[in-house]
């Protein structure tokens, strides 16, 4: 019997949120047995090159990866695009726009943080992200964990940086339509990631799956580091459901942090499409 694809087609890179370089992502991958791997930083594409350059040196296929923010009913939603032309204008110049919101987010972010006794919580965060354009909730849970304030990220998340808590501020993202458009026109494919994460109604998920399909997105995260085994089944029969194709993917920040390693995941139900079937062109 053939063993199934070890794909693992959602990581994040220092180039984001994550802990690793892209060249330290790859040989994990590797040596994790993994097959086919994707790096998917957040809202940018820069460390693609350095991603391809790393896997084919190890002899590791490689799809292009990219993770967007975008906002649905007033919930943050991730896109994952796959397959990509990463220096293709139409997607370098939304992920731009949409980067360019983070900034002014996370000054904000900080100055909550202070109103509650928590100084200098913008300048920590930014020293593990290093590009003030791309800090995220994520760099200021690492600065509180690391001035003590927490004892680990989860810790965090329970008393900060969600909706109701000190350091909460909305932003609004790109919309679904953009996102997926911005994918396919570059030649790639669009998948909802981690769908259990969004804990939407059945009516409000519903409206989700319709409008991104309507939108021409094409798969679904079906195995993935925060989905239990009951969510796997779950979101099989809504790929089965609405006829999208389904992905995999570890969704690995950090050795640290991460519940989850790279290349570990169970096997998708052997009864699904899969979007690296559908991308086996884009393949490098």
């Amino acid at each position: 019997m053939t063993q199934p694809l070890n794909a693992d087609l959602h990581c994040h890179s220092v180039v984001s949120d994550g802990t690793l370089t892209p060249e330290a992502l790859a040989a994990r991958a590797h040596a994790n047995g993994v097959d086919l791997w994707a790096l998917t930083d957040h809202d940018e594409v820069g460390g693609q090159q350095r991603a391809i350059d790393a896997a084919q040196a190890l002899g590791l296929k490689y799809l292009t990866g990219v993770e967007i923010s975008v906002t649905f009913i007033d919930t943050t939603v991730h896109i994952v695009g796959l397959g990509f032309d990463h220096t293709d204008p139409r997607i370098v110049t939304g992920l731009n726009d949409t980067r360019d919101g983070r900034g002014p987010r996370a000054m904000e972010m900080g100055a909550q943080l202070a109103k509650v006794g928590i100084t200098g919580a913008y300048e920590g965060a930014l020293k593990h992200a290093g590009n003030p354009r791309l800090v995220s909730r994520t760099h200021f849970a690492r600065f509180l964990v690391e001035s003590g304030v927490c004892r680990d990220t989860s810790e965090v998340f329970r008393r900060f940086l969600t909706e109701g808590k000190p350091g909460y501020v909305e932003h609004r993202w790109a919309n679904l339509g953009d996102a997926v458009r911005w994918i396919t026109q570059s030649g790639g494919l669009a998948v909802i990631a981690h769908p259990a994460r969004y804990r939407f109604t059945p009516n409000e998920e519903y409206a989700l799956f319709s409008e991104f399909k309507q939108h021409g997105g094409r798969g679904v995260e079906v195995v993935t580091g925060s989905h239990s085994a009951a969510e796997a089944v779950r979101y099989a029969d809504m790929a089965r459901e609405f006829d999208l194709l389904a992905s995999r993917g570890s969704d690995f920040h950090s050795p640290d942090e991460s519940y989850t390693d790279l290349g570990t995941l169970p096997a998708l139900p052997a009864d699904l499409g899969t979007v690296w079937s559908a991308l086996a062109h884009r393949v490098h």
